[in-house]
């Protein structure tokens, strides 16, 4: 049975944003469950943590009403499986096999419509997240060490989740700042029909609020929580999207000297992978993941299911990725060669999230060797290709010891890509990298034919603004080709 979040103090069913009018009889009108007002939910320090709780249970599915007067709730599906499953199939990582559950088929085929559930729960999931960081961030409780460390952690959720938003249904800023972003929405207010701010005002706030968790959120309390060090990973990464090399280098430096993580070497990649709960006390390799157990999962609408041939087992790794590992490269351990059908033989199976049964497998956010490779990247782009080989050949000993990078201009680049390919596949990294840098999705013949190019300017690059929004709010405007 589906476990859903369990939270008795915060609105665990906040509406996303388009559905808050027109719901506000049948649902917001509803009392939380311990029948407190909002603005009365947090009252003390064990209050702040039980919504905080609830606010990263959203992260992986949120309790969200869809409709008009008569409300029909759903769990929306986030980092439990949408978002790093798009990220990697709407890209050239993996693809749907022939012998298929049904799932994803329009991401493979690039056929999806203004309706895609999956869009709209992706939208909805990080809304509701918003809303209950908001309540936290909002909180009038007297300023404490706890209570900083509780709204830093709330403010690296909030900045999470507006990247996120950004990174699917927006062009990327290095296309252009002054382009159509998503609504900010710092406040609870169902009265709200919001238009969308710009790219650069959406990166404003994310970067404004990871400075403020890197201040106030000092406390490492282990991987499934964000801290000082995991918001400064983040805010590196989204300076790496703005373009900002000379930010991107500092905060992963910052990050690299000294947050006290360590790098995965290679003869703990395996074990790594097959770990199923998150860390405590030590600080090995995860800045941060969202956590899924044995209670609190989605059970079969979890990531591994997706890989898993033991769950639905739909999405195998392309040829080509498969054979950019070399044979001596640790990570090549993580994709099996096996058979799915007579045609998918061999079928390259990915074993990165294996546990459909008893725990779930963690959902990887920021890892330091991300951070490593965003080093790698800034620095190169920050004509400082020296160091930029320093972090890219500190990585890559760690999972091929046979390779070293010498390269220098247009090539280095490229080798800091490709190992980026490498390290991160299947954690839905490559759409968001290859649309930053505005580059063409080129796959092979394992896609649907009218599949194989997709060139940037296509208007499915981007994702839809969910229809429940568009038609629940006159004041937002659709993403160009979906009307």
């Amino acid at each position: 049975m589906k476990r859903y979040i369990r939270n008795s103090i915060i609105l665990a069913g906040f509406i996303v944003l388009g559905t808050l009018n027109s719901c506000k009889k049948s649902f917001l009108d509803q009392k939380p469950y311990t029948s407190l007002n909002v603005s009365d939910a947090i009252t003390n320090e064990k209050d702040m943590l039980a919504a905080l709780n609830g606010t990263y249970s959203s992260l992986r599915s949120a309790l969200v009403a869809f409709g008009g007067a008569s409300v029909a709730s759903t769990t929306t599906n986030g980092f439990a499986r949408n978002i790093p499953v798009i990220g990697d199939l709407a890209a050239d990582n993996v693809f749907v096999s022939a012998r298929n559950s049904g799932r994803y088929l329009t991401f493979g085929a690039y056929t999806w419509t203004q309706a895609a559930v999956e869009y709209r729960d992706i939208w909805a999931n990080l809304y509701t997240t918003i809303l209950k960081a908001n309540n936290i961030i909002n909180s009038p409780l007297a300023k404490s060490v706890v209570t900083d460390q509780y709204k830093g952690e709330a403010y690296a959720v909030r900045a999470l989740c507006y990247f996120e938003l950004a990174q699917f249904f927006a062009r990327p800023y290095t296309d252009s700042p002054a382009s159509e972003g998503v609504p900010l929405v710092l406040t609870f207010d169902y009265t709200l029909k919001p238009k969308r701010n710009t790219v650069g005002e959406v990166y404003t706030q994310i970067i404004a609020d990871l400075d403020k968790a890197y201040t106030m959120a000092v406390a490492y309390r282990g991987s499934g929580y964000l801290s000082k060090y995991a918001a400064r990973g983040l805010e590196a990464k989204v300076a790496l999207f703005k373009g900002d090399y000379p930010t991107a280098l500092t905060y992963a430096e910052d990050v690299i000297k000294n947050s006290g993580f360590n790098l995965l070497a290679s003869g703990n990649v395996v074990n790594y992978w097959a770990a199923t709960a998150p860390q405590t006390a030590t600080k090995n390799e995860t800045l941060f993941e969202v956590v899924s157990d044995n209670v609190l999962n989605l059970a079969t609408d979890e990531l591994a299911y997706m890989y898993s041939q033991d769950g639905y087992g739909d999405l195998l790794c392309t040829p080509e990725l498969y054979n950019l590992y070399s044979a001596t490269d640790v990570r090549k351990s993580l994709i099996k060669a096996g058979a799915r059908t007579n045609a998918e033989n061999p079928a390259y199976i990915v074993t990165k999230f294996k546990s459909v049964t008893d725990d779930r497998d963690d959902k990887k956010v920021i890892r330091v060797s991300d951070v490593y490779l965003i080093a790698a990247e800034a620095a190169k782009g920050n004509n400082n290709e020296p160091l930029a080989l320093t972090y890219l050949n500190t990585l890559v000993a760690q999972r091929d010891p046979g390779l070293v990078y010498a390269s220098a201009g247009s090539k280095l680049l490229e080798d800091i890509l490709v190992e980026r390919r490498k390290e991160l596949a299947f954690e839905g990294d490559r759409l968001h990298t290859l649309n930053r840098l505005k580059r063409a999705i080129t796959r092979s013949s394992v896609y649907p034919t009218a599949a194989l190019n997709i060139p940037y300017a296509d208007f499915r690059r981007i994702g839809p603004i969910p229809q429940t929004e568009t038609n629940n709010n006159p004041n937002i405007t659709q993403n160009p080709g979906y009307n």
